[in-house]
Parts: structure tokens; sequence; C-alpha cells
């Protein structure tokens, strides 16, 4: 695979990611859900941090964890590059490796440009390209929406740790930049042979 066609890919899943969170952000008011099926919905909710909604505390938490993606993503771009000169890297493993630099590099838009390009979704719609945005560069936060909450009930009693509480499968809220990630990585965990086979 070329690398214009790695470039390609790359393009075509960015596009997808920022048209989509745009959509939602100009669209949406925070919290607000739409059920498209019992099983899928889309909730528009705002993510920090890490994933799971997890932070790193501190004035400079948020800016360590944009700055530190970066750097990932200038790795994972390297890594792309180099696997493609390489010429025998297999498809497998190039594919893989743009997927998961266009989700990472679709996530860190957000992060960085975000807070200088909306204001607040709390109770209105969000404006693009506002006077007084939400937050400041590289101060933003990640846009997600796809939820798909296949069951929701009680589990029984006798089950460990768990027992007697509500539970939801499949309880996270992503985006198209955390589906290009989890795609690239299966790729590289169910066709690691193929992906990371030398041919001569």
């Amino acid at each position: 695979m070329s690398l214009l066609k790695a470039y390609l890919l790359i393009f075509l899943v960015l596009m997808v990611d920022q048209v989509s969170k745009i959509y939602i952000k100009t669209n949406f008011i925070l919290g607000e859900e739409v059920e498209v099926f019992r099983w899928f919905k889309i909730l528009f909710v705002e993510n920090e941090g890490m994933a799971w909604g997890t932070r790193i505390p501190g004035e400079y938490g948020k800016l360590f964890l944009t700055v530190f993606r970066i750097f990932a993503v200038g790795g994972i771009g390297y890594w792309l590059w180099d696997s493609v000169e390489r010429k025998h890297s297999s498809n497998y493993l190039i594919v893989a490796i743009a997927l998961i630099f266009a989700g990472a590099f679709g996530n860190i838009i957000d992060s960085v440009f975000y807070g200088v390009l909306f204001d607040e979704s709390h109770s209105q719609l969000a404006t693009l390209f506002t006077d007084e945005p939400y937050g400041t560069l590289f101060h933003g936060k990640v846009v997600d929406m796809f939820y798909f909450p296949f069951w929701q009930g009680f589990l029984p009693d006798w089950l460990p740790i768990w027992g007697g509480r509500e539970f939801t499968f499949f309880n996270a809220i992503f985006n198209i930049a955390d589906v290009a990630i989890s795609t690239g990585v299966g790729i590289l965990i169910v066709f690691n042979k193929k992906a990371f086979h030398n041919s001569h």
C-alpha cells in the first residue's frame, strides 16, 4: 500500500470524524439524546480527559495530556512512514497504523482547537467560530456521541461485586475517531501474523 493511499484513508476518516462532531456540537445541547433504535442512541457528551472520562488532576493536567497525544501521534506517523518505506510491510499493518493515526489525530483536533472555536454547549446549541469560546488553545473537550446500551437492568444479587446493581452493557460513549483507533488495534490483534509478517 502506498503512502498516498494511506494518507487518503487518514483524510477520509478525519473528514467523517470532524463533520460528525461539528454537526453534533451545532445541533445538540450537551446531554441531548436521540434514540435511533432501542439499543442505539445518539447522545452528546464531552470528554475532558483520557478514555472513559479519566482526568489528569492539576492546572496543567489537560495541557500535559494534549501535548502527550501530539507526541504520540508524531510517533505513530513515523511508524506509518517507516512501514511504507520498507516496501515489505503488509497492507494489514499499514491500514491499521493509518486508522490509529487518523483516530488519534481526530481527537487531538478537538483537544487543541475546539476550546477556541466553539462556545458552551450547556443549555444551548454551540456556535462555530464564536466570539465567546468556552476554553483556550490546547484545552478543548473531545466530542462523543455513539451509545449502544444493548442491555440495561439489575444484575442478580448472587453475582460478586456487581450483584444487585443496575448495569448497562455496553455503556461506553464514543466517536468516529475512537472507532478508527479500535479498528486499527483490532486488526493488529486479530491479524497479528499477517500484519507483522515480513515477506522477502
